[in-house]
């Protein structure tokens, strides 16, 4: 049977069992939406490409596979270039497809020419430039295998119009791998580490996003309590073990725990899984854990000993890992070094701010008022925010966030009890991330609320996206944390740069719930509520979209904090 290049690539999605795309045609993909128009994938129009390409992630990230986004030549491909690049530090599964010129007239500059394949190379995991409609019926496999396989990562098909209309008998289809994770580890090195563990007295778990690829999340409960090993994750590890889990020392480095970041220097052995020692998770790496034996395990030859040189390095996928190491470990009690992480966790408040749940302040201002606490002139005091809504919402609840102080204060509050639950951008930190990973996320699980934790200048970048929204009427809450600044700019100039708030504070603060309104999306401004507690239990109830404006006071510090290349025993705690 004839196929053109366009038709080709949508029965190959199809076979994939790809079933949503988000993207925004033009002139150089026309042909791919011609075909798409004949199939049953649903298209999800973004207004914006970045857009697009985020949407695609909040599928990819909530549920562990593959994500497709479709983007013109151009402006259209330009656009998507910051999901890719945020995907490739995050080790995000997404394929992106993108249109290119006629074959004939790459390299003349023609209208709407960019060298989408150079553009890609630094940030994708493997890109292709394709040639004739044949060479799809390989590519488009290859790409999601290798998006898939070992550390996932985003891969791009940038595919010619003429490409995508040449027509070809097509008489056996292709068939797809399945993702290749199996990376064993030698079993004389694992037999090391174990007896590492074994004879340790102050042993530490470091663990990041490479336990949550590996699927690995209950084989690290297994081992925490057989072991009695403290356990303390990076920003993308939220989730891995419970945070009522006596022996959860929660998140390290910048805005992490201070017993997290005290005991990573007294432990005599620290096993990092899934991580790459981030400067914002290590601080001052010369100074990060550095009176242990180190031991690195991770998929990923290229992150071992790239930024934190270790005694034991093992490249391995962290389930096999495990499998293999579990059996090992002697069953131990430790509790010298367990009566230390009790003793540190109960003369410590974290994060700094909130309440105790009864009416008792830890904020240094603020009062408890309507079961949240309030300081003057009716700010809402974050973390207690953060806490109560966390308790009004099922406990499955999906969280997206953008980046700023929102970001931060929601990984300090948020109760999280398990992966892929926390959808946020680690490594690149985009701002204007979570608004489109939310409807990627509604889309992926429409079973389930999504919260949508943003700020004011975060969702400034990705605002259009709320038409996207609307449209699709998915069921997420944007929770607006409004401060009129740049938020985390302003802590950094008001700790480190002397009180000059150069450029952090916005002269026009839109009117966001009108905003909301005019896209068709139900909106409610707490900073006029009579009743915060009835008007968020309504939200959470409600089936569709909402924007929910929650004032925030713009001297409200993320605490404690590292300095920016300072050790992670210089936490500030005051501002």
């Amino acid at each position: 049977m004839t196929y053109n290049g366009a038709a080709i690539i949508i029965h190959l999605l199809e076979k994939k069992g790809i079933n949503v795309v988000a993207g925004i045609p033009g002139s150089a993909n026309l042909p791919l939406y011609e075909a798409l128009g004949r199939s049953s994938i649903r298209h999800v129009l973004a207004r914006h490409e970045q857009g697009a390409g985020f949407i695609a992630q909040g599928w990819a990230r909530s549920r562990g596979e593959a994500a497709v986004c479709f983007a013109t030549s151009g402006p259209g491909a330009t656009n998507l270039l910051t999901a890719i690049a945020d995907a490739k530090l995050d080790s995000v599964p997404l394929v992106a497809i993108t249109g290119q010129v006629p074959t004939a007239q790459i390299g003349t500059d023609a209208f709407q020419e960019i060298d989408t394949y150079g553009l890609t190379i630094p940030i994708t995991k493997h890109n292709f430039l394709v040639r004739s409609a044949r060479e799809l019926l390989d590519v488009v496999p290859m790409a999601f295998f290798l998006a898939e396989s070992g550390r996932p990562g985003p891969v791009v098909i940038d595919v010619p119009k003429d490409v995508q209309l040449q027509e070809i008998e097509v008489g056996r289809w292709p068939a797809f791998s399945k993702p290749d994770r199996r990376r064993t580890p030698d079993e004389a090195v694992v037999a090391e580490v174990a007896a590492l563990l074994n004879k340790a007295e102050r042993p530490l778990l470091l663990v990041g996003a490479g336990v949550v690829e590996s699927t690995a999340a209950a084989q690290i409960g297994r081992l925490v309590d057989k072991a009695q090993v403290p356990l303390a994750c990076t920003l993308r590890g939220l989730g891995i073990l419970a945070p009522s889990h006596p022996l959860n020392l929660g998140m390290i480095g910048m805005h992490g725990t201070p017993y997290a970041n005290r005991l990573m220097e007294e432990a005599d052995l620290v096993l990092a899984l899934g991580v790459r020692f981030d400067d914002r998770a290590t601080g001052q790496v010369t100074s990060f854990c550095r009176s242990a034996t180190l031991v690195h395990v991770d998929i990923d030859k290229a992150e071992i000993n790239k930024v934190k040189p270790s005694q034991y390095s093992v490249q391995a996928d962290i389930h096999r890992f495990l499998s293999a190491f579990l059996p090992l470990v002697a069953a131990t009690e430790r509790k010298a070094w367990c009566g230390r992480v009790a003793a540190l966790k109960a003369g410590v408040v974290y994060p700094v701010g909130g309440d105790d749940g009864v009416g008792h302040v830890n904020a240094p201002f603020g009062r408890v008022d309507d079961g949240f606490v309030r300081v003057d002139d009716g700010f809402f005091e974050p973390i207690s925010l953060i806490r109560r809504i966390a308790a009004m919402v099922p406990a499955n609840t999906l969280v997206s966030t953008d980046v700023g102080q929102h970001q931060m204060w929601v990984a300090q509050a948020y109760p999280f009890q398990a992966v892929r639950q926390f959808l946020t951008s680690g490594g690149l930190g985009t701002m204007g991330f979570g608004l489109p990973v939310a409807i990627g996320a509604a889309l992926a699980h429409p079973d389930r609320l999504v919260l949508c934790f943003s700020g004011d200048g975060s969702l400034l970048m990705n605002i259009q996206e709320l038409a996207t929204l609307a449209e699709t009427k998915a069921r997420v809450v944007v929770l607006l944390f409004n401060n009129g600044h740049l938020g985390l700019v302003r802590q950094q100039q008001s700790l480190f740069y002397g009180k000059q708030y150069t450029a952090s504070a916005f002269e026009v603060r839109p009117d966001f719930c009108g905003l909301a309104t005019a896209f068709g999306i139900k909106a409610v401004d707490l900073s006029v509520s009579m009743d915060p507690v009835a008007d968020l239990t309504a939200v959470f109830g409600f089936d569709g979209p909402v924007l929910v404006n929650i004032p925030i006071e713009a001297d409200a510090l993320v605490l404690p904090m590292v300095p920016p290349g300072g050790s992670n025993q210089m936490m500030i705690d005051k501002g």
